[in-house]
């Protein structure tokens, strides 16, 4: 995991249980590797999921996704997920995030996750994540 300029790089391996009987990555997979590049983004940036929980009681939902496959992985490949900022309103962030193999885009995920606190309402993005975002923003 590192971070290059704007974006976020995360490397991740396609092992057998993340394919399908013909070896191609399941589709819905892909979410699972992008979750994990995303928290390993907010970590990156000093943002701890069980320090907003149990310090701020605030969680992060996915309030809209959308993605579009352009080639399969498949078992054994090595894969990067590119995560960059691209929009930060009152509540809420939009990310994208491009798994590559090999510096071609396979899957393309555009994600808004919405801030809530312990009711699930959605709440203001604390001041620093937002300014930490915004400084992520190309």
């Amino acid at each position: 995991m590192t971070n290059v300029g704007m974006e976020h790089l995360h490397s991740i391996r396609v092992y057998y249980e993340d394919t399908d009987a013909g070896g191609v990555v399941y589709y819905s997979n892909y979410l699972r590797f992008a979750e994990r590049a995303r928290t390993e983004f907010l970590r990156d940036a000093g943002f701890d999921h069980i320090a907003l929980m149990t310090e701020r009681s605030l969680v992060f939902a996915v309030r809209r996704c959308e993605v579009d496959y352009f080639r399969p992985a498949r078992l054994d490949d090595a894969l990067q997920i590119c995560t960059r900022s691209l929009k930060t309103t009152g509540a809420s962030f939009w990310l994208e995030q491009l798994v590559k193999r090999e510096g071609a885009t396979l899957v393309g995920i555009k994600i808004q996750l919405v801030c809530l606190n312990r009711n699930s309402r959605p709440v203001r993005l604390p001041e620093n994540l937002r300014l930490a975002l915004n400084l992520k923003i190309s």
